[in-house]
């Protein structure tokens, strides 16, 4: 459930289709000031679309978009105190960084002593000082998307929108680049709405993540709680890597598992009803057979350099374990797991079944 103090954005009932096929259905969502929220989901999920409405970029069929309470649905972009950062950097090839970065205040007509200023503190924002004179041609991936930032932030928007603007980079800049966006959010105070279909990058600099699938907000929380607490098996699946298996709730704090009685701590889940269960890689403990809740066989063993990923064939279900233990190919183990790290989840009634309802 989201929170709805100090709404900046707040999407009501967004409907937008395409051709006939429906993007977004019946989508809400608040966004607050000073707030940095990832959309984050598979290709086609609706994410860029959401953040396009947002924009201005696109128009929804259904529904309003609301900017400190009044509606901008039909405000062209320009007209929003929103500015966007794309995956393709859109630098002006044939002008110089001072250039690109003065273009939005020059069409403002802001006065010379002003840009200049502007410039020269956005530069030292994105650590770039000196870089006025270079041409767009010169400079890396990584210094094209920080200027690509700092003409954004020059018209000081409220909401800076950010549409998977890392994608393009290798993975060392990619990192560096998080840490980037995190400093700058923190020191400008302003309102990020990023997208991204990368859970790492997700997890490392946002806020809040709003989950999507096929139109549908899936949850929306901190990256902790979408990580520790999964509403259903999408998100438990899309967020890290997980273990999925069916289960009955045998009453509170007791699941079976495989034929197995595990100690969780769920309540609310009924009694003998089948659930989804959610056990973490990392949160499986591997020991000597006849000290586990139930045994099994190693079939695969992998360095992952912090850690080994194994798996173990445990009553026809293959447990994918992560751990700093190594246990060769063909060794019995007992599998442990404490209860804390096991997340029962309900049975959806469809794949599309929406697992989160917004409040008006």
């Amino acid at each position: 459930m989201q929170l709805q103090n100090n709404k900046l954005i707040d999407l009501q009932h967004i409907t937008k289709s395409f051709d006939g096929n429906m993007v977004l259905d019946d989508l809400c969502l608040y966004i607050r000031e000073n707030e940095f929220l990832t959309l984050l989901g598979p290709s086609g999920c609706g994410k860029t679309t959401t953040l396009r409405i947002i924009g201005g970029f696109e128009t929804p069929d259904k529904g309003q978009v609301l900017f400190e309470g009044r509606d901008i649905s039909d405000l062209p972009p320009n007209k929003r105190e929103v500015n966007t950062v794309f995956q393709k950097y859109a630098l002006f090839p044939h002008m110089t960084i001072a250039e690109n970065i003065a273009f939005g205040l020059k069409i403002r007509k802001k006065s010379a002593s002003y840009i200049k200023d502007k410039i020269k503190y956005a530069l030292k924002l994105v650590n770039l000082d000196g870089f006025e004179n270079r041409m767009p041609d010169s400079l890396s991936g990584g210094q094209q998307q920080r200027i690509a930032i700092a003409r954004a932030i020059v018209n000081e928007p409220k909401i800076l929108l950010l549409d998977e603007p890392l994608g393009a980079l290798d993975l060392k800049l990619r990192q560096d680049m998080q840490y980037e966006l995190i400093r700058l959010k923190n020191e400008l105070g302003i309102t990020f709405i990023y997208v991204t279909h990368d859970q790492e990058e997700a997890l490392t600099m946002s806020d809040t993540i709003v989950v999507m699938n096929q139109g549908y907000i899936q949850q929306i929380g901190t990256p902790e709680s979408i990580y520790n607490e999964p509403e259903n098996a999408f998100v438990a699946d899309f967020i890290g890597d997980s273990n999925i298996i069916e289960g009955i709730m045998i009453k509170d704090e007791l699941v079976e598992i495989l034929g197995a009685k595990f100690v969780c701590v769920d309540k609310g889940f009924g009694e003998n009803n089948p659930v989804d269960v959610v056990i973490r890689p990392e949160d499986i403990d591997l020991l000597k057979p006849e000290e586990g809740t139930i045994d099994g066989i190693v079939t695969d063993t992998i360095f992952k350099g912090v850690h080994y990923e194994m798996c173990v064939m445990a009553r026809g279900f293959e447990f994918v374990v992560h751990s700093t233990d190594y246990f060769p190919v063909d060794t019995r183990v007992g599998i442990r797991v404490d209860p804390f790290d096991i997340q029962i989840m309900h049975k959806p009634e469809s794949e599309d079944e929406k697992a989160v309802e917004i409040d008006e």
